[in-house]
């Protein structure tokens, strides 16, 4: 495999995040800051984070990709990108 970039605990491959887009919108997707991160495990924790299908997010992210214009974040789980669309957590208003 090509070279890695990480934040926190999680390791993508270069190669691979470079050919992810979101699945809505096709923007570019970029990894999410560690304190960004922190901030929405925060809010797991006392069970106030909604995913876009409107389900309450109850397992920790280990990181997240970060969409271009910054309103949605898909999860990342054991170093694999959950890009559905449903999973995708809606920024505004929680940051």
């Amino acid at each position: 495999m090509g070279d890695t970039t990480s934040a926190g605990n999680v390791n993508i491959d270069k190669d691979l995040l470079a050919i992810l887009c979101c699945p809505e919108t096709k923007q570019d997707v970029s990894m999410a800051a560690d304190t960004l991160i922190r901030q929405l495990n925060e809010r797991i924790t006392k069970g106030a984070l909604k995913n876009k299908a409107g389900q309450t997010v109850i397992e920790k992210l280990d990181g997240g990709l970060l969409r271009a214009d910054k309103k949605i974040l898909y999860p990342i789980r054991e170093d694999i990108p959950v890009m559905l669309i449903e999973e995708g957590i809606p920024l505004e208003g929680v940051i």
